[in-house]
């Protein structure tokens, strides 16, 4: 229950004003209930757009914005914060030691500001497309989530980290990795099965791990190449990309 209570403490904005105990099996634990609350977070945007579609009459572009509004307001911004502060410090084109210092630097940037609009612009489209194409969503909103989180744990467990500081360091040094990894990956071939069964499609299910799988690799080497290992903000840069990556498969198989 800590576990599930940090996960929803450090990574949403849901109040939980508790405090709670940060000892190895605790922090092992958020990480294991991290992809249970992208579950949570994507029931509750589905629920959204249940309301505005089926209650309030709304058409799939206003739908699709309260959707992704909903999803932000979740999640407190985090992850979308980690993807401006990592287009920041990527296409600032500088060294890796000063990459590192502008994925610090609590301001946004130009290049910060651009990757942000794209990537809320595009997942407005994902969303508006995938209202239009599909009446039974709910599967999808929560194993995306969950899914996207299930990599990253693994992404955050199997990579160095790119500095000695800050709360991913604190947070990896009290891991129990070899736990983690496979209860991510026992989660997300649970889901992926579970997804399966329920939309009578083996093809859907197998394509979402190939991406999940394949996002990790190539994350895991791009990031030790222009970074030199893992933090904070290129885990939450993750999980925003995996997710993008991830409706996008659901619209092209469907």
């Amino acid at each position: 229950m800590n576990g599930l209570l940090l996960a929803l403490q450090f990574f949403t904005s849901i109040p939980i004003r508790k405090e709670l105990p940060m000892e190895r099996k605790d922090v092992t634990g958020m990480y294991i209930a991290l992809p249970l609350v992208g579950g949570i977070i994507g029931l509750a945007m589905y629920g959204m757009a249940a309301l505005f579609v089926d209650v309030i009459g709304t058409g799939t572009l206003l739908t699709s914005v309260f959707v992704v509004v909903a999803g932000i307001a979740l999640t407190g911004g985090l992850h979308l914060d980690g993807f401006a502060d990592m287009g920041d410090a990527f296409f600032s084109y500088r060294d890796r030691v000063k990459r590192l210092e502008i994925l610090e630097d609590p301001r946004i940037g130009a290049f910060g500001t651009m990757a942000l609009i794209l990537l809320i612009i595009v997942k407005i489209a994902l969303f508006e497309e995938l209202i239009q194409r599909s009446d039974g969503l709910l599967p999808y909103f929560i194993a995306i989530p969950l899914l996207a989180r299930a990599g990253m744990n693994v992404y955050f467990s199997t990579t160095c980290l790119a500095k000695e500081k800050g709360i991913a360091h604190f947070f990896k040094e009290k891991l129990a990795t070899g736990t983690l990894m496979a209860s991510s990956i026992g989660m997300g071939l649970a889901i992926a099965v579970a997804l399966g069964v329920i939309i009578h499609s083996v093809i859907l299910p197998v394509v979402l791990l190939i991406v999940v799988s394949g996002a990790v690799l190539l994350f895991r080497s791009w990031s030790l190449k222009h970074f030199g290992g893992v933090s904070g903000d290129l885990c939450g840069a993750y999980i925003e990309g995996v997710e993008v990556l991830l409706w996008l498969a659901i619209i092209i198989c469907i």
